[in-house]
């Protein structure tokens, strides 16, 4: 659970390296976190619970805002690790082109320092 939990502790942390192990057992996190969201979402569509929708809709955008900046610099830091610059994260806007930052995303990290940091250890 500690591993999930780094991205948070490192919060608006832009500058620096994350590890392969950091950045997936956060988004592990993310997923486990949205999940009992995602399921009143669902159970307000089949039953037509307009309040179980609007709690379900405000518990889900609450969990983004909270979590949507560490996600951003998390994969800006894993980035750094590929050495590649953070910029390459605009990319993940722009349909199907967005998949080759995920293949970034993917790749072991620089061995040894580059130019955003020096080595982190696998987490």
């Amino acid at each position: 659970m500690h591993k999930m939990m780094i991205p948070l502790v490192r919060y608006a942390q832009f500058n620096g390296r994350a590890s392969r192990g950091e950045f997936w057992w956060f988004q592990l996190f993310v997923v486990i976190v949205l999940i009992p969201s995602n399921v009143l979402g669902f159970i307000a569509g089949y039953t037509g619970s307009s309040t179980l929708a609007l709690i379900s809709t405000g518990v889900g955008a609450l969990v983004w805002l909270a979590i949507i900046v560490p996600m951003i610099a998390v994969t800006v830091r894993r980035l750094h690790d590929t050495d590649r610059s953070g910029w390459w994260y605009l990319l993940m806007l722009v349909p199907i082109v967005g998949l080759v930052v995920l293949v970034f995303l993917l790749l072991p990290g620089t061995p040894g320092n580059n130019r955003f940091d020096t080595a982190v250890p696998h987490v």
